[in-house]
């Protein structure tokens, strides 16, 4: 999670994580505390904190089992998209690099997850594209869909439900004078996001 949060923020807040891990916020403190002291993370008052190399890589990993477990559920198992995350996050620790291997083979090396997001190699690279958050496209241009950054079961299932995929071409019709509503053209019909919701979805301009 934290990974994650300095992948979108720069940096991790503890706040932010509780929200994420649905934990009390002396639970995610003392957590930071015994990662600190562990040399897997760096802690700024008042900022929040961010991964050392060591905790990076050890992150890596996991995203790297956590994403290949994905598309096994999604690719050979045809478990829906929008429920891959949360078994994942149960899988993921019980497999080890050389299973993980094992399932990167039989899939073809695939490049990104099923939500889009990269697959680190089994050396920690990570594959990155020249992307944009939807809320920084301008009205009347065109984006294709790169990933989904927020993997939770609800939010997948209603962007899947109106056609807001990875790969998927977007046109940006219209947003409101107050900065706060996006509406989108995708499938050919028309459709309005919250900017909350926009902000999760990551395109490369065409």
């Amino acid at each position: 999670m934290i990974y994650r949060l300095q992948e979108r923020y720069g940096v991790a807040k503890t706040g932010d994580l509780v929200d994420m891990l649905g934990v009390s916020p002396g639970t995610v403190t003392n957590t930071i505390e015994r990662l600190e002291k562990m040399l897997l993370v760096i802690r700024e008052p008042y900022k929040g904190v961010q991964l050392t190399e060591k905790g990076k890589k050890i992150a890596l990993n996991i995203i790297r089992r956590h994403r290949l477990l994905e598309r096994l559920l999604f690719d050979i198992l045809g478990v829906e998209w929008c429920k891959v995350h949360e078994l994942a996050c149960n899988l993921e620790h019980w497999i080890n690099d050389y299973v993980a291997k094992k399932i990167e083979h039989i899939l073809g090396f695939p490049k990104k997850c099923p939500h889009g997001n990269p697959i680190p190699t089994e050396d920690g690279k990570i594959f990155e594209e020249v992307e944009h958050p939807l809320f920084e496209v301008n009205v009347g241009e065109r984006a294709k869909i790169s990933r989904i950054l927020k993997e939770e079961g609800a939010t997948l299932s209603y962007l899947e439900g109106i056609g807001v995929e990875p790969e998927k071409i977007i046109e940006v019709m219209e947003k409101s004078p107050l900065n706060d509503l996006i509406i989108i053209k995708v499938n050919g019909g028309a459709r309005t996001l919250s900017r909350e919701v926009a902000s999760l979805i990551m395109v490369r301009k065409t």
